[in-house]
């Protein structure tokens, strides 16, 4: 009966999740409770697993529901790409592209992006914001940009969606001068405690309230990458940096990787997002850049060691 599992009953098992019960499912979908409950009981029954433990005041999901849950999202998730793949494609060619790049982003390998779409989109002016945090996600959600490029908010809002399209490498570092840097083994985080860390913050409420690898209590908070750049150089405090923005200091000498506990040597990776409004998908032009992007992702990663306009 699996072939009878259709996308509005995935669509409802995945909101009684989110929503913690039947009823909450039932408002955001804009339906009765006993349909919900209906729904979720037709697709047990074609599934063979039970989705919900019942017994509760709440139903809570089984663990067998945990793991088909993360299937149904993915499913209803490739869906609405579809769909607003689909969707830009069918549409007109937009007036002008408008795309924001998060500050992790090198901005040569947009350069070279954009020298294709010059040639595959002439008529068609390009506009590009560099941000960070929340501001990424703001201007797609604002309307003012059709897609960003987003690495560095962990969590999105509802109503966008994103597709994977590279990585960059993030590591930990101090001024050789730095009394972290002289530091012998992985340096514990009571040690790091003791430092100011310098993080780089957004003046949007998306970001507000939530800190991401902060991890002493003595902060200074830098708007700016490129500041951040210069603050570390400058041995005022330590922190995490992209690494094309700072190999060429590693490789000279000015800057140091520490050893960081949960930290692998040599940094992590951030995964490098297009994120876009489901309602709103981005067009033929957008589209393209997106896909164009995704086929560079090997160039999109750390390639120069220097880039000034990826910190800005």
């Amino acid at each position: 009966m699996l072939d009878g599992v259709s996308l509005d009953q995935l669509r409802t098992f995945v909101a009684a999740a989110d929503e913690g019960s039947f009823s909450a499912a039932g408002r955001y979908l804009k339906r009765t409770q006993s349909a919900v409950s209906e729904s979720i009981a037709n697709l047990e029954a074609q599934l063979a697993v039970m989705l919900f433990d019942r017994r509760a005041r709440y139903p809570q999901l089984t663990t067998e529901g945990r793991v088909l849950l993360a299937d149904a999202r993915s499913v209803v998730a490739g869906v609405d790409c579809m769909k607003a793949r689909a969707k830009g494609i069918s549409g007109g060619l937009e007036a002008e592209l408008a795309a924001v790049i998060d500050v992790f982003v090198p901005i040569t390998a947009i350069a070279e992006a954009a020298h294709a779409f010059q040639g595959q989109f002439p008529t068609t002016p390009l506009r590009l914001y560099v941000e960070a945090l929340g501001s990424t996600v703001q201007l797609v959600m604002d309307g003012r940009a059709s897609f960003g490029l987003v690495g560095s908010l962990p969590t999105l809002p509802a109503g966008l969606l994103a597709e994977r399209v590279t990585g960059v490498g993030f590591v930990m570092v101090a001024a050789a001068t730095h009394p972290l840097a002289g530091h012998n083994g992985i340096i514990p985080r009571e040690e790091l405690a003791r430092h100011v860390q310098l993080v780089l913050t957004d003046r949007t409420d998306l970001s507000a309230g939530r800190d991401f690898g902060v991890m002493s209590p003595l902060t200074w908070r830098l708007a700016d990458l490129f500041a951040k750049h210069a603050f570390l150089l400058s041995g005022l405090g330590w922190g995490g940096m992209p690494l094309h923005a700072v190999a060429k200091d590693m490789a000279e000498g000015r800057l140091v990787e520490l050893s960081i506990q949960d930290v692998p040597p040599g940094g992590l990776q951030l995964p490098i997002s297009a994120v876009y409004r489901i309602d709103a998908p981005p067009g033929p032009a957008g589209r393209w850049m997106i896909d164009r992007l995704k086929q560079c992702s090997n160039e999109v990663r750390d390639r120069s060691p220097v880039d000034r306009g990826a910190s800005v």
